[in-house]
């Protein structure tokens, strides 16, 4: 295997010191991969720090869905819907490995949600947006039909149901496969490396940088330098984003305790809609959408997040009499809505906002997953023109992405074999230096499989060998997993 990462992160620190950077972009979630990648393409002289892993927040704690929003179509917003649909044909072309097409069944039951005849009309109206997506037509399912599909859903009141496709992704996955495009382009990237503040100077800033893994400070100079820090964005100094963070939770069960086969099942409930989506031999499901006040990277799920969920899903399947104990594993994240104190929550909109408070400065905040390639296009373009040079145009439409993880299949939306290569690859080659960052960001064995004691410990050993861990740092390693892990649940008793 290549040596581990440690000399290679000491090269890339030098690096970002020894000249000024055309852009500095300040996070490492999806939206800051992706300004990286786009940017260092153009030929502009790229960094990227993130003061946690690379997908630390919202970017690895997503539905893990490329879509185009039907429910925002009863709320107008067709712009935004067209625009991810759009998204969802680029990412289908240029990184194939992350984009799986996938079927979605939507219910309508009397008295309850959306009626079948506007759910109906819905996804005509969604075919049309979608066009070059290029995934199969909608179709309405008689009552009958839909029992066929789905064993075991409510039949009580079920008047039938609409079929239509978005796609599943690995959230994470995808920041990673970004930040290896970015990387082969030119861009120099460090995790675990805090942005504490920007000094103005003549052109451009001096930026004073915090070296999490060597507790020394750093300082390195930017000509631009763009806020993708998402739900941090608010707290950047420099920033004046405001943001609204609302959370949202997800369950993994295993596929044999709910009864759906190869399409994901959408419900109405009250103002929100629950997933319940195929993943491999698993269940994702999900979400919540309630605001959050919290610290940023304290969010956890809670034991009235887990009911709530569990108590949806078993109204809609009565027979699966789902309780705490099925659940495999839990994720929460937030989202980085830009702010409106009025309104429901899951009513705000996931539209972005590129906005400029200083000169050579840029916000980009709020957006979604889906659409993250078209954030990071608009935000370099005004990085450019500011620079008044000549660059080349964008490129990201057409660009394939790299896929950077060749070991085991670790490229695709499925966890890799669970495997001491993979890890050797995730510490080599991703940056990956603490066991969480390989457990729930590289591989998501964490999700998939549980956060089992076994896997821990043989993960951490691996890991140990890669990084040259001492005994007690790897001791410490497991603890701080451990204490971080977010099943079970925060306030969670084992009878």
């Amino acid at each position: 295997m290549d040596r581990p990462p440690i000399e290679a992160r000491t090269r890339t620190l030098d690096a970002l010191a020894q000249a000024p950077l055309d852009l500095l972009v300040v996070g490492g979630g999806i939206v800051g991969a992706g300004v990286a990648r786009d940017a260092a393409l153009r030929g502009l002289r790229v960094g990227l720090v993130d003061r946690h892993d690379f997908a630390f927040g919202t970017s690895s704690r997503s539905s893990r869905l490329l879509h185009g929003g039907i429910r925002y179509l009863a709320q107008g917003r067709l712009g935004l819907v067209r625009d991810a649909h759009r998204e969802k044909g680029v990412l289908r072309q240029v990184a194939p490995h992350l984009v799986a097409p996938l079927p979605f069944i939507f219910p309508a039951y009397k008295g309850r949600g959306w009626p079948l005849w506007q759910l109906r009309l819905g996804v005509k109206l969604y075919d049309l947006l979608c066009a070059a997506w290029g995934a199969d037509s909608s179709s309405a399912l008689p009552r009958e039909a839909v029992l066929a599909r789905i064993p075991g859903l409510r039949p009580l009141e079920l008047a039938g149901a609409v079929r239509y496709f978005d796609a599943l992704t690995q959230d994470a996955r995808l920041v990673l496969d970004t930040l290896h495009s970015a990387a082969n382009a030119g861009a120099f990237l460090a995790n675990y490396l805090r942005f504490d503040q920007a000094l103005e100077q003549r052109d451009g800033y001096a930026c004073q940088l915090y070296d999490e893994r060597a507790a020394c400070p750093r300082e390195i100079r930017a000509r631009r330098v763009v806020n993708a820090t998402g739900p941090w964005a608010n707290s950047i100094p420099s920033s004046q984003v405001r943001l609204r963070l609302t959370k949202g939770i997800h369950l993994v069960l295993d596929r044999l305790r709910l009864p759906i086969q190869e399409e994901a099942v959408v419900i109405t409930e009250g103002a929100r809609l629950l997933f319940v989506i195929p993943w491999g031999q698993r269940v994702i499901v999900g979400t919540t959408d309630t605001d959050y006040h919290g610290p940023v990277a304290e969010v956890r799920t809670e034991p009235a997040d887990v009911q709530y969920l569990l108590s949806t899903a078993n109204h809609f399947f009565p027979q699966a009499h789902l309780a705490e104990g099925d659940v495999l594993s839990s994720w929460a994240g937030l989202r980085p809505l830009i702010a409106n104190p009025q309104g429901v929550p899951s009513d705000l909109s996931r539209s972005h906002s590129i906005t400029s408070p200083r000169p050579g400065w840029w916000d980009v905040a709020g957006g979604k997953l889906t659409t993250y390639r078209l954030m990071a296009e608009q935000t370099v373009d005004r990085v450019c023109r500011s620079l008044g040079s000549e660059f080349a145009p964008c490129e990201t439409a057409s660009r394939p992405l790299l896929s950077g993880a060749e070991v085991n299949g670790a490229s695709g939306i499925l966890p890799p074999a669970f495997a001491r290569e993979s890890v050797e690859h995730c510490c080599a080659r991703e940056w990956a230096f603490h066991l969480d960052d390989v457990l729930v960001r590289r591989t998501s064995w964490a999700h998939y499989h549980g956060a089992g004691s076994d896997q821990v410990d043989q993960v951490a050993g691996w890991m140990a060998d890669c990084l040259g861990w001492t005994s007690t740092q790897r001791v410490e390693e497991v603890q701080r997993y451990l204490r971080t892990a977010d099943w079970p649940p925060r306030g969670h008793k084992t009878p």
